[in-house]
């Protein structure tokens, strides 16, 4: 809830009763349950700082990381990107909270190597991750062009090849261009995830 800063009391008093009355984390995203059990699991550094892009070498790391502990989790890798400071996956799983398990015990064992690293001990790396569950095939294929588009709208390069901290080139690699480009016509990202990132 990045609008949280922004709400009135009387709006923060509102979204709590709402999220309370659905029975919804009071600070987090709903969650619903969906039958395809594939997810869009995206996680942020805390007040969006890049802590992930303090070296090359940590952006590399982390990208092994994740994908080893989606791996070994048991999760089915369609796509993924890590950006400086967040990082977005596209897995099936058939337990939506194992993912936010596996990724709670990623971010904890990553936010204190990453503090004793930068003699910051105790200082809050990560904000809590949510996993959206994708609820047909042209909201996994707009999800899959959304993530790997992700670095040019955010301004890190002009090509989504560019990025090298990313599943582009592999799923470029599997599909060719042509239908890559025919996908990426036939699912547009549009507004895709407009008011996720500040």
């Amino acid at each position: 809830m990045y609008e949280w800063r922004r709400m009135t009391n009387r709006e923060r008093h509102d979204a709590l009763k709402s999220r309370r009355d659905s029975r919804n984390p009071h600070h987090a995203p709903p969650r619903f349950g969906t039958e395809s059990g594939r997810y869009l699991a995206t996680a942020a550094c805390f007040e969006h700082r890049p802590h992930i892009a303090f070296s090359d070498e940590r952006m590399e790391n982390f990208s092994r990381s994740l994908l080893q502990t989606a791996r070994e989790a048991g999760m089915e890798i369609h796509a993924w990107v890590v950006l400086p400071n967040h990082y977005h996956l596209l897995a099936g799983c058939n337990d939506p909270l194992q993912i936010r398990r596996v990724l709670g015990r990623l971010h904890g064992r990553t936010s204190r190597a990453w503090n004793l690293e930068e003699g910051s001990t105790g200082r809050q790396v990560w904000r809590q991750s949510m996993e959206r569950p994708l609820q047909s095939d042209a909201h996994f294929f707009a999800t899959l062009n959304y993530i790997h588009h992700n670095p040019v709208k955010h301004g890190l390069c002009r090509r989504w090849l560019d990025w090298k901290w990313s599943s582009a080139a592999e799923y470029l690699g599997s599909i060719g261009s042509g239908e890559a480009k025919r996908r990426w016509k036939e699912f547009p990202i549009g507004d895709y995830g407009k008011k996720w990132d500040p």
